[in-house]
């Protein structure tokens, strides 16, 4: 069974937003997959990866096969599994 690391399309028209999964080579894009390794939301300014770096190395060793794009997400993600955009602080109360 060829397993690759690739995106899932999850969201609604127009507006995408990304799952990073592990899933048998000849699934569908949107189809079956094995499990969740992050999430990749390109609309928000920066782009937002979070990605577990110990779950895809893990995978690799098994053999499996990142996508171009994925394979790309990788190398520019963070090395934590924190997402790389910081949430915007609330107002101070008074």
């Amino acid at each position: 069974m060829p397993v690759t690391i690739r995106l899932r399309r999850t969201g609604t028209t127009k507006r995408p937003a990304y799952r990073v999964v592990v899933a048998d080579s000849r699934s569908p894009r949107d189809g079956r997959f094995i499990e969740v390794l992050g999430h990749y939301s390109p609309l928000t300014q920066p782009p937002t990866v979070s990605i577990d770096r110990a779950k895809v190395d893990e995978w690799i060793k098994k053999g499996a096969q990142p996508s171009n794009t994925v394979r790309k997400l990788i190398a520019n993600a963070p090395s934590t599994t924190a997402p790389t955009t910081a949430p915007a602080s609330a107002p101070a109360k008074k």
